[in-house]
Order: structure tokens, then sequence, then C-alpha cells
């Protein structure tokens, strides 16, 4: 039931960056002591897409920013 957590590639974080008009700062955050980051091994400052399941989007993306706890 835990929705697909992948680690974003530089590029694609300036990507989204760029797409949104955002800095990483305005990201929300999650913390590394989740156990999804441990999972993917995810460390500071890294970028995760989070793709959950929508009824009615079908699919919905969200971006945090991993922070030391």
């Amino acid at each position: 039931m835990v929705p697909k957590h992948e680690i974003l590639p530089k590029e694609e974080v300036e990507r989204v960056l760029e797409k949104y008009n955002i800095t990483k700062g305005q990201i929300p955050k999650i913390l590394e002591s989740d156990p999804m980051v441990k999972k993917i091994k995810a460390k500071p400052g890294d970028v995760i897409k989070i793709t959950r399941k929508s009824k009615t989007a079908g699919e919905s993306i969200y971006y945090r920013v991993v922070v030391s706890d």
C-alpha cells in the first residue's frame, strides 16, 4: 500500500524546479529516518518523487527533499 518512491536524477530535479519556478528549499521535506527513504538509500539533499494512485486523476506525483533528523 506504500506509494512508489524514487530518487530523482539531478537533471530531472533541475527541470522540476524550473517547471514550478521554485527553489529546492521550497519543496516539502521528508526525514532521512523515514522507512522508504532508508529503503531506497536516499541521502539528505536528494529529491524524492512519490507516485500515488488517485481515484480522480489516475496518478498524483509529489516531490520531497530529504533532510537529516
